[in-house]
């Protein structure tokens, strides 16, 4: 098993590894030798039979797997694929299911060891291992008699037809809104989305396999000699330098260039907003497509009238030449430079390269051997990089006159939370980073982003600016929060933010896995409405206690006491899901002062 500070990190299910996505603070125990604590997940079963063909590719199916459990339908589960139609699909194919599993809430994801596994691992000069796979290959994946009778090992069951799996395209907004491509148009007419396609980007971590940048440059390729000029702009973002050599060797990233294509640093580059999305500050509405896994409201470009939506790279790169949503590549003709109306054929491809993959630099820096003597310094007065102080311990009562900072409606993911984009320079700068928490989350008061009610003035100002004058009179806070509260990026700041700004509590419907356990390594409270109708108790001028402290203990709940401008109050039961040790992050003020005050003695 293999953990990692990225909610992608279930990439590797693509081989048959249980690989599961954490925040740096769980990394960290882990690194310093403690157990790794993960609540025992439920099993949900993916049954693939027949084999893709055509336009469908490998993304198809998570995003119909989207559409059918939604961005929380995971929660708590191992999706395992299984199947013929398992075994019919490329190594990196499946390793694209496995990431985009992250956005159905999936712990992980996984598909078993099987003879593709073998021929990625033989390409990528890996044949030892594939050797000591195979002799123990019928180990590595589930027993004939468990796949034969699903139903009584799952959960959940989910069948899917690989021979009839239409494309699909999921958004906007949301990566789980799904749409077969054949309902795709109507559906961009009937909500009046910008039909008009401004830019289409291929690639990221997700989908800039070998197979997937072949597949959409045979699609380019055909736009150039059927003199198609692309009406979008169209971008490959390569998702590592071995990728990009080799695709660059092979000839693919010229074709591009005679598209018009324009190649992008190997990096998560606009899946988080770094790029230059020329006209972004103009907020005007406008359509993008992707074959990236997000596509929340500004996550691209900070523009939240952006219209994203995700699908596979050989959809984007029909898209992008079409410029046009309604554009049905299965079924439609283009015009082309001489005016004559041409269809694109299938795309086509090969799962690896026959010359095998290269590179001359793969830019991996090895630590130092002995890191014992190794200082750091940080310069004071950088604005991007900061020492970090530890977090106060709790002060052994309940919580007192809290106030509440925001009542968020709605979504609200790590990026609404912590935005991505510019402010990633300021990672190492807690201080900094800090300025730019909850501007994304829209105020249920008010229904505007950014804009909350100091209760110390009685005027409206910017969240970071009003809890800096809570957090300067001594006022403990709380953040009150929808359904999957925190979905989307492992982002360890939308936990450190809040807590380092002096934010007490996070009440909510219900946490996404990953930023549930982030507050609690951050000394946070993460509580949940025993009753989600509760959520409506709470006013915008309320003041908090919450009781039961003294005695907190696993599977006891807290009370929350609201008391409100005027006068009335009323108590709620919030439930968490705090064990033994994790209550006693809780009280160190953090897992890092436990584990600080653990060494010492």
């Amino acid at each position: 098993m293999m953990i990692g500070t990225d909610s992608h990190t279930p990439n590797a299910g693509g081989l048959g590894m249980i690989a599961i996505g954490v925040g740096g603070a769980d990394a960290c125990d882990v690194m310093a030798g403690l157990p790794w604590e993960l609540k025992f997940p439920k099993l949900i079963g993916v049954r693939l039979t027949g084999k893709l063909s055509g336009w469908a590719s490998a993304k198809d199916v998570i995003l119909k797997v989207a559409g059918i459990l939604t961005v929380k339908g995971g929660t708590g589960a191992i999706v395992e694929y299984f199947g013929e139609g398992a075994r019919s699909l490329s190594a990196t194919g499946k390793g694209t299911i496995c990431n985009m599993g992250a956005e159905i809430g999936a712990t992980t994801s996984i598909f078993g060891y099987d003879e593709k596994s073998e021929a990625y691992l033989r390409g990528t000069e890996r044949g030892d291992i594939a050797d000591m796979a195979n002799a123990i290959k019928e180990h590595l994946t589930g027993d004939e008699e468990v796949y034969a009778n699903a139903e009584q090992y799952f959960d959940q069951i989910i069948d899917i037809n690989l021979s009839e799996l239409e494309p699909h395209i999921n958004g906007p907004f949301t990566p789980d809104l799904a749409w077969p491509l054949s309902k795709f148009a109507a559906a961009v007419k009937e909500n009046n989305w910008p039909a008009k396609l401004e830019v289409g980007l291929i690639g990221s971590c997700t989908n800039s396999s070998y197979e997937d940048i072949s597949r959409a440059a045979s699609l380019a390729e055909q736009a150039v000699a059927k003199q198609l000029t692309a009406k979008s702009e169209y971008t490959i973002t390569p998702g590592s330098e071995q990728v990009r050599f080799t695709v660059e060797r092979d000839g693919f990233l010229d074709v591009f260039g005679k598209m018009g294509g324009v190649v992008l640093a190997n990096a998560c580059g606009p899946c988080i907003g770094q790029w230059a999305r020329h006209g972004a500050e103009k907020q005007e509405k406008n359509s993008i497509i992707t074959s990236f896994n997000r596509n929340f409201a500004k996550r691209a470009d900070g523009n939240p009238n952006t219209h994203s939506f995700v699908a596979s790279p050989e959809i984007v790169t029909a898209m992008a030449i079409a410029g046009d949503l309604t554009f049905n590549p299965m079924t439609d003709t283009l015009t082309n430079d001489k005016g004559e109306q041409v269809k694109l054929d299938e795309p086509s491809g090969l799962e690896l390269p026959t010359k095998g993959f290269a590179v001359e630099d793969a830019g991996y820096q090895a630590p130092a051997e002995d890191g014992s003597q190794v200082e750091v310094v940080v310069d004071p007065k950088s604005d991007r990089l900061q020492l970090l102080d530890p977090f106060q311990p709790w002060e052994g009562t309940d919580l007192e006159g809290l106030k509440l900072l925001i009542k968020a409606k709605g979504k609200c993911t790590t990026d609404h939370i912590s935005m991505a984009g510019p402010w990633l320079r300021f990672r190492g700068h807690l201080d900094n980073i800090s300025n730019n928490m909850l501007i994304g989350a829209v105020n249920f008061f008010n229904e505007e982003t950014n804009k909350v009610k100091n209760q110390l003035t009685g005027e409206y100002g910017e969240v970071p600016a009003v809890q800096r004058q809570y957090k300067q009179h001594g006022v403990g806070t709380i953040v009150v929060g929808d359904e999957n509260y925190g979905e989307g990026s492992s982002r360890e700041h939308a936990a450190m933010e809040p807590r380092f700004l002096g934010v007490r509590a996070i009440l909510v419907k219900s946490f996404a896995r990953i930023h549930e356990t982030n507050l609690k390594k951050q000394g946070m409270l993460a509580l949940t409405f025993a009753n989600p109708a509760d959520y409506d108790l709470i006013q915008e001028d309320d003041t908090i206690a919450i009781k039961g402290l003294e005695s907190f203990a696993p599977g006891k709940p807290l009370t929350v006491v609201l008391t409100h401008a005027d006068g009335s109050s009323d108590e709620i039961t919030v439930n968490h899901t705090y064990n033994a040790g994790q209550i006693e992050w809780f009280k160190a003020g953090s897992a890092l002062n436990l584990i600080k005050s653990s060494v010492a003695k």
